[in-house]
Formats: structure tokens, sequence, C-alpha cells
């Protein structure tokens, strides 16, 4: 039976990181209930112990990955310790930038950190689960806690619509992922995903493409890929910005993970079938969300229609399949966490003092903050792939990637739509740098002047510099990043084994 290939042990040790979060949700529930002004003292150092201590559970786990864990439904492995990198690190930025915002819009802090720090427990989980059941548990552990983050405000119309919306689509997700599921364990007589990609080799493939299908449907809305997007904008919209900075990185990271592990591992056999899918939908979400952009008078929309065409641009790397072009995928969310929760710490300090989204109002903001001005302008520049830029160097191993696979198709649609993101994004800068403020609105113009004290800086900011000094910086460092990449995929067994496995049968067939 294809059960002796693994080791069935609980094996506890594999989900420390994952523990340090268990506790840091337990704590900031018991400081919650002490009140609200102990739980804003003491709800942020709880939170940052809880990641901290995560993160560097996960650093001393990488040089030792540990073994399969819990009867084999989960496994530290490399690629699973880079994705719950990234996303610790995500959510412990996306706190930072989010103290304020929460407590000046009347919000409980302890129960806001609490959800949020379950949702990064579900998503850490879902990076390294192998069988059915264990991703299912940890993709709604996941998308409960996001439904309740978009619906967070609950005095805004517009938050609880996108709650009642992302609830809807995602509970649909969920429900077609559990019949592909219940397909896959119909065909395989196994929950285990490796034992999945065994049992396939000689199934009916009508059968399993339906499962592929109703699989990569569930993926596509997680990582929000075309055409399974329509919820992305209105929660990006309504939503509470830093949920809003959250999701576009930490669940779309999770999103990614899963997709790597279930269609590189399970399906195998198929990988003719699930690479035109993923083609299909890459240069979709390319293309729509690109261009769809560049209408946007909202700056919430045009980031969420932005990360819809950067899901597309992360998918080059994983259709070309090979370890080049996984491990620049996951250079690309390493990067793409920094410019992107960095352009969202300037939307929430802009906000913070305008209580505006609008693009427009963004007229003239030099004159008032020259630092938000600078640190957005640094921020979408990288994401448009601007050089000497973190993000340049991300897509570049992208694109090189792809054009050695002979992906061109893909490569060139990305360059294209590439040089569109430019547009929108430098017109943004534009309307910060040569419009003056009386062009828009009266919001720049009664801006209030920014008191930048370097000495015991607020978390926001400190979050702001960090994320600026790497977007800006990272370039330099980008071909040590990409070899860290590149050990998270090569010292992996299970995909280097699943590429030798797709080798193969691309040479057969």
């Amino acid at each position: 039976m294809p059960n002796e290939i693994l080791t069935f042990n609980l094996n506890a040790q594999a989900i420390i990181p994952e523990a340090f979060i268990l506790l840091g949700i337990v704590g900031t529930l018991i400081v919650d209930l002490a009140g609200e002004k102990t739980a804003s003292k003491w709800a942020p150092v709880i939170c940052y112990l809880s990641l901290g201590s995560s993160l560097v559970a996960l650093a001393f786990q990488w040089s030792n990955p540990a073994d399969s864990a819990f009867l084999g439904s989960f496994i530290s492995d490399n690629l699973s310790l880079a994705f719950r990198g990234i996303i610790s690190l995500s959510t412990l930025i996306s706190l930072s930038i989010s103290w304020r915002y929460t407590e000046q819009s009347g919000s409980p802090i302890g129960e806001f950190a609490a959800i949020v720090l379950s949702a990064t427990l579900g998503a850490m989980l879902l990076c390294g689960s192998t069988d059915l059941v264990s991703v299912f548990i940890s993709l709604e552990t996941l998308s409960v806690a996001s439904y309740l983050l978009s619906g967070y405000l609950k005095r805004d119309p517009r938050s609880s619509e996108a709650a009642l919306k992302y609830l809807l689509v995602g509970s649909a997700a969920a429900a077609v992922y559990l019949y592909g599921s219940s397909l896959l364990y119909g065909l395989s007589g196994s929950t285990n995903l490796e034992n999945i990609g065994v049992e396939l080799i000689n199934k009916p493939s009508f059968i399993t493409s339906i499962a592929l299908v109703f699989v990569l449907s569930t993926v596509a809305f997680k990582i929000a890929a075309v055409p399974f997007h329509q919820w992305t904008p209105d929660v990006y919209e309504g939503s509470p910005t830093p949920v809003v900075a959250f999701l576009s990185v930490g669940s779309k990271t999770a999103g990614f993970a899963f997709a790597i592990r279930i269609l590189i591992t399970s399906f195998s056999s198929f990988d003719a079938q699930w690479k035109l899918l993923f083609t299909i939908l890459a240069i979709l979400s390319m293309v729509l969300g690109n261009i769809v952009a560049l209408a946007q008078t909202s700056m919430k929309r045009m980031l969420a229609y932005s990360s819809i065409g950067q899901a597309g641009f992360v998918m080059i790397g994983i259709v070309s399949g090979t370890q080049d072009g996984l491990s620049a995928a996951v250079l690309y969310l390493a990067a793409y966490l920094f410019m992107n929760l960095g352009a969202f710490s300037c939307v929430i300090l802009f906000s913070l003092r305008t209580g505006s989204d609008k693009i427009t109002d963004y007229s003239g903001l030099y004159q008032k903050d020259p630092l938000i001005t600078l640190g957005l302008s640094i921020c979408l520049l990288s994401l448009g792939g601007l050089p000497p830029m973190l993000g340049f160097f991300g897509k570049i191993y992208l694109f090189f990637a792809g054009w050695a696979d002979q992906q061109y198709l893909l490569v060139i649609v990305g360059l294209v739509t590439s040089v569109i993101s430019i547009y929108y994004y430098i017109s943004v800068i534009k309307m910060m740098v040569v419009k003056e403020p009386q062009e828009a609105s009266e919001i720049v113009k009664s801006y209030p002047e920014t008191k930048w004290n370097v000495v015991g800086l607020p978390p926001l900011r400190v979050a702001l510099f960090t994320c600026l000094a790497v977007t800006a910086l990272g370039g330099i460092l980008s071909n040590p990043l990409f070899k860290l990449a590149n050990t998270a995929v090569s010292e992996t067994p299970f995909l280097q084994k699943s590429l030798a496995t797709i080798n193969f049968y691309s040479l057969i067939n």
C-alpha cells in the first residue's frame, strides 16, 4: 500500500510555530475580558511575542525540518516553512499598522487581534497540510476568521456588505472544494495527497478532470484569480484597511502554498491539464486585473485589481513547474509582502488624517506630507516592476523562469500588462507630486502637518520604514533572497519527487 511510504506519528514539534500563535490567541482573549483599557495596553505586546516566537521557531526548523506529523496530515518541510514565515511576518506588519486604525474606529483591540491571529493560524496550517481533511479544516479556519474581519466595522454598512459577499462566495467555494475532495477520495480511497497522486495515475481521466476543476476553483478563489475574483474589489473597499492588507498577502500566500502542494503532489500525472487551466487563469488575471485598475477612483479598489494582476504574475512561476519557477514564485510573494504592506501603511496614514480613500484626494500630498508621498511612490514603483526596486528583480526571475520553460505567451502577456500597471501606478504618483491640491478637493489643503518624531516611533511608522527599506534596498540583495527561495524548493523532498514525475510524463506524452 502507498501508506507505507509515510511515517505515521504525532511529531507535535512540527507545529511549534503554530502553538505560539495559539497561545497568542488565548492571551489576547484573556486580556480582552479584563477590559478595553487593559486590552489596548497588553494585546499588542502579546501579539508581538506570539508572532516573534513563531518566526524564531520557524528559523530554528529551517536547518532541521521536521518529518510528517499528526498521522501524515501535516508536514513541516522547507517549502511550508518559507510560506509560513511569509504569513507570520505579514501578520506582524499588518497588526503593527492596525492598532491606531482600530482604536480610532472604536473597535475592541483584543478581539480584533484574536481574530487576526486565528486567520494566521489557519493560513499557516494550510501551508503544511497534506491531507484533504486537514486542508479543509485549515481553509475554513482562515476563511471564517476572514469573514469576521471583513465585517468588523459593525457601524459601517460597506463593511457589513463586504462580509456578506465574502461569506456567500466563500461558502460556495468551500462546498465546491468538498465536492472535489469527495471525488478524489472515491477515486483513490485515501485522503492523503501523496497517496491520491499515486492512485490517480491509472484512474479515468474524465472524473479526475472534474475533481481537478473543482479543486482548482477553490484555489482560484483564495488567490483572487479571474474569473473567481468578483468578491475582491467589494471586500477590499468595504473592509477595514488593515484587514485588506492582511488578506492581500497572508490569505493569498496560503492559497498559493495550497495550490503548489495539491497540484504538484496529487495531480502530477495530469500536469498538462492543470497547467493549461492555470495558464488561462494567469492570462485572464493579468489582463483584467491591470486593465480594470486603470479606471478605478478608489485607492483600495485600485490595489484590489492590482492584487489580481499580481496573482497572475506569480502563476507564471507555478505554470513553468520548474525549480527556478517555483523559487521565483516564493521570492515574489516575499517581495510582495513588503511592497504591498508598505503601500497600505501609507494609505492607512492618509486615511487616519483625512478619512478619504479617493485617489483624487491625494492631489498635492507632497506639500503636506513628503514622507508618505515618498513611501507610497517607492512601493507603487516596485509593484509596477521598475528598477532598482525589489519588485523588478522578482518579476525578472519569474519571466526568466517562464521563458526558460517556453511559456512564451505568459511572459509576453506579463510584460505587456506590467507596462499597463506602471501607467496607473505612476498616475497616483503624478497626482501626489505634480497636481496642486486645489485641482482635487479640500482634503489635502486642510491636511494637518505631520509630526514625525524619530524617537519612540509608533508601530505603524516602524512598519512603514521597514517595508520601505526592504523594498528600496531589497533589489541589491535579490540574489541571496533568491538562493533562500531556491533552497526552500530544492530541499523539499515531495517537490523534487513530483517534479521528476512530471518530467517523466512530459517525456512519454
